[in-house]
Order: structure tokens, then sequence, then C-alpha cells
């Protein structure tokens, strides 16, 4: 189970909104599975159907988690058109085992979805989030 605060959802769903068409992403950084601090990244490919965390960005975010003793706790992007549901191409390149894959549809505008999986070896397994 996914447990996260108001205040990171909703940031995580005006990014998505922002970045729409395109698909957005980033992390929340925190420690000991407990998600703290949002970090808003780049889509390197600018495209509503994938993503991809620019090299120079994400090996600067990884290192700044390292010193602060942090982890990848979401890795979260948003699917612009289609239900927030890990596509073969997330599940390809889904390389942390110990983070919560979240996904925000987009594809309606007035009401944002959201859900979270882990995917590990290949095999995904939505969770429940709970939001306090």
């Amino acid at each position: 189970m996914l447990e996260i605060s108001q205040e990171l959802v909703d940031k995580m769903i005006e990014h998505a909104r922002r970045d729409h068409p395109d698909e957005a992403c980033g992390v929340i950084a925190g420690r000991d599975g407990v998600p703290e601090r949002f970090v808003e990244m780049e889509n390197a490919e600018r495209s509503p159907t994938f993503y991809r965390f620019d090299s120079k960005e994400q090996l600067k975010v990884w290192r700044e988690m390292d010193d602060r003793d942090e982890e990848p706790v979401v890795i979260y992007h948003s699917h612009t058109a289609t239900e927030a549901y890990p596509s073969r191409t997330d599940v390809s390149y889904a390389s942390e085992p110990n983070a919560h894959y979240v996904l925000v549809s987009t594809r309606d505008e007035t009401r944002a979805e959201l859900r979270s999986f882990r995917i590990v070896d290949g095999v995904i397994t939505e969770e429940e989030v709970r939001i306090n």
C-alpha cells in the first residue's frame, strides 16, 4: 500500500495537467518508504505517448537522493489518452523494485485518475493508495 499526503498527490496531478498533452514525469524521494520530497522532472521525449527521464537530470537527482540518504519512493508519470495502467514500455523501464509506480491519467479534463503499482521482474501488482 502507498500512503501519501494530499499535497504530494495534488503536485503530481498539477504537473500532469500542466504538461498535457505530453506525458509528465518525476520522482518523490523519501526515507523508509515514506514519500516526502517532490522532484518534478522533464520528459526528455516531450511526447504524448512516452516518457523518459533526461539521463543527466536523472543522474543529478539520484546523486542528490544519495547525498540526502533518500530513495525514490514514488516514480510517477502521466498517461494523456489512456487509463492509469502501466504500458508494456512502462514495465520494461521499471528498474526500481522498491518504488511505487504511480500513474496519473489526464484523459478526462474534469477528473484525474491516479493509481499505484509495484512492478518487479515484469510483474504488475496494483496496490491501494491511502491519501492522508
